[in-house]
């Protein structure tokens, strides 16, 4: 079977790498020379804690076996099993914490409540003032900027992968084909259109009905730490945001602490994880409505800066980068993916969310099954 991927970001990635496993050839195609889109700007998480239970969850522990079974084949992507402690400063942070562990599948999760010595002993990093943290040990990370490049590197070697990058696919041909902005037909037996956030052009055309929106980031990078960050490290403002935690306890920690404004204005979480390189990867804000800013403003940054600096307990090395980021997000945010059939053997595969770089193996997959690649 001949398959032609569009997409060239983790889920097309993803896509033609479950393709080539299963016996297929495939032609990928890319409008840029390099992913540059949201598959770059993240944190590299595969993040199962704060999952919402049900098919988010086996989505995302599935994901995480993939991906550590193909960081295995594929050093370069640099997976690591690290974990994440979601450091707690307060009572009421400390009883959403607890109220985790009572989940169904708090174990599947890998959940422990730590004290204070417990988290400092598991990342010695963390010499701000703490109660504790919630540890998830299934929580792992990658190397987001060379991953896609790397599982490149390793599908070239099959001598069933074509990499076409440069192009953008401008129409759907009859069944199963695609005309690029260079006149050329990629005809194949069928289509799989990863085309992340861009969501206007061919992919209006063949749905113009989305039930898929835009969501905005802002990020930073610094110069190496100088000492390990052993784990992925989060403060309790993720509590608001990932749809585990929701509950009582969730509740009564909005009541008592509310987020500072800045915080609250650009929906914000703390989320550091340690590169390769020593640096750190830090963030996030959330812009959902259009049109959005085309700047960067710099209070969310001062923001994490200070609350990574708490928890540190030492000044931020000197930070390296900053960028903004756009990803797909189905409306409705209960649904892990938007996977619609637009044609006769031709397939739409978007809106992950933040979701992308955790599931995406795991959304190949299950996209691989339904059209029985």
């Amino acid at each position: 079977m001949r398959v032609i991927v569009v997409g060239a970001g983790v889920l097309g990635t993803m896509h033609a790498w479950q393709a080539v496993e299963r016996g297929h050839e495939v032609v990928h195609i890319e409008r840029e020379a390099e992913a540059r889109g949201a598959s770059v700007r993240n944190f590299g998480l595969v993040w199962v804690g704060g999952r919402a239970g049900g098919e988010e969850l086996a989505t995302a522990l599935r994901a995480r076996e993939l991906w550590e079974r193909i960081g295995e084949r594929v050093p370069a992507l640099g997976f690591r099993p690290a974990g994440s402690l979601t450091v707690v400063r307060t009572e009421a942070e400390l009883a959403v914490a607890e109220q985790a562990l009572t989940l169904p599948d708090a174990e599947q999760r890998g959940y422990r409540l730590l004290d204070e010595a417990q988290t400092r002993a598991l990342n010695p990093a963390l010499r701000g003032k703490l109660l504790g943290a919630l540890h998830c040990e299934r929580d792992g990370a990658v190397e987001p900027r060379t991953a896609q490049p790397a599982l490149r590197e390793a599908l070239l070697a099959s001598g069933r992968y074509t990499f076409l990058p440069g192009r953008e696919v401008r129409e759907v041909i009859g069944e199963s084909a695609v005309r690029d902005d260079h006149g050329q037909v990629h005809a194949g037996d069928v289509v799989v259109l990863c085309t992340g956030a861009w969501l206007g052009g061919l992919v209006r055309e063949l749905v113009p009905d989305l039930p898929v929106r835009r969501v905005r980031l802002q990020m930073m990078q610094t110069d190496p730490l100088g000492e390990e960050l052993t784990t992925a490290v989060a403060d309790a403002d993720s509590f608001r945001y990932y749809p585990a935690y929701a509950g009582s306890a969730l509740s009564g920690l909005q009541e008592a602490q509310p987020q500072p404004p800045v915080a609250a204005e650009h929906k914000m979480q703390l989320l550091v994880v340690q590169r390769k390189d020593g640096g750190l990867t830090i963030g996030d804000t959330h812009e959902y409505e259009h049109p959005f800013n085309f700047d960067v403003v710099e209070e969310p940054y001062e923001h994490l800066t200070a609350v990574a600096e708490e928890l540190l307990g030492r000044p931020l090395p000197r930070i390296r980068r900053r960028w903004a980021g756009v990803y797909a997000q189905c409306t409705d945010t209960g649904r892990v993916v938007h996977r619609q059939q637009v044609r006769e053997g031709v397939w739409l595969v978007t809106g992950p969310g933040g979701r992308g770089m955790t599931c995406s193996p795991a959304i190949a997959e299950t996209t691989a099954d339904q059209i029985n690649l």
